[in-house]
C-alpha cells in the first residue's frame, strides 16, 4: 500500500504509531486546500503563511488527540478556522479577500466589460463579507467557497447542524441587503 492510497485517517494511525516523517503528506494533502480556505480570512499574503504556519503545528503538536474515528479534514479546518479567528481577535481587524479562483468563470471570450463588471462584484462581495458578522461569514465561506457539507460546517464551527442552515440563510439575506444598498 503506497502512502498515497492512505486515507488521511490511516495516513494519522500510521504517523503516530512508526512514523512521525510522513507528517509531510498531511501538510503535502492540505497545504493548498488551508491556503485558498485561509485566504477568505486574510489579504496580507505574509499573515495567511503565520496562521497556516501555526495551524500545521498545532494540527501536529495534538495528532494524538485526533480521533481516527472522525474525518480529518474537518478536524483540520477547525484548527484553520481557530487560528484564523484568534488572529484576527488577536490583531483587531478583518480582512477578507476573494482570490481569483474564485472567479475561474472568466475567460479570454469575455469582452472588457464584463471583466470590469465582474471585477466591480468581485470587490462589492469583498467588502460586504466583511461587513457581515464573522459567525454568519464563516459559515458563508465554508458553505459557498469551500463547498463544506452542512455536517463538515458542523464539525468545524463546532455547532449543531440545524444552526448551519440559519447561519448561512441569515448570511445570505445580509450579503444580499448589503449588496443592494447603494
Amino acid at each position: 500500500m503506497t502512502i498515497s492510497s492512505l486515507t488521511d485517517e490511516q495516513l494519522v494511525s500510521t504517523i503516530r504509531e512508526s512514523n512521525k516523517e510522513l507528517y509531510s503528506e498531511i501538510i503535502r494533502r492540505y497545504q493548498n486546500k488551508l491556503v485558498h480556505y485561509l485566504r477568505k480570512f486574510f489579504r496580507d499574503q505574509y499573515e495567511l503563511e503565520d496562521v497556516l504556519q501555526e495551524v500545521f503545528i498545532k494540527t501536529y503538536r495534538n495528532l494524538y488527540a485526533f480521533d481516527t474515528e472522525k474525518k480529518f479534514s474537518s478536524w483540520i479546518y477547525r484548527i484553520a478556522h481557530n487560528e484564523a479567528i484568534n488572529h484576527i481577535k488577536k490583531n483587531r481587524r478583518s480582512s477578507i479577500s476573494l482570490d481569483d479562483q474564485e472567479w475561474e468563470l472568466v475567460d479570454d471570450s469575455m469582452n472588457i466589460k464584463d471583466k470590469i463588471d465582474l471585477n466591480i462584484a468581485k470587490e462589492k462581495i469583498e467588502k460586504a463579507l466583511i461587513k457581515i458578522k464573522i459567525k454568519y461569514r464563516e459559515a458563508l465561506i465554508l458553505y459557498f467557497f469551500e463547498q463544506k457539507s452542512y455536517d463538515e460546517i458542523s464539525d468545524i464551527l463546532q455547532i449543531p447542524k440545524s444552526t448551519v442552515g440559519t447561519l448561512i440563510m441569515r448570511g445570505k439575506n445580509m450579503l444580499k441587503e448589503l449588496l443592494e444598498e447603494k
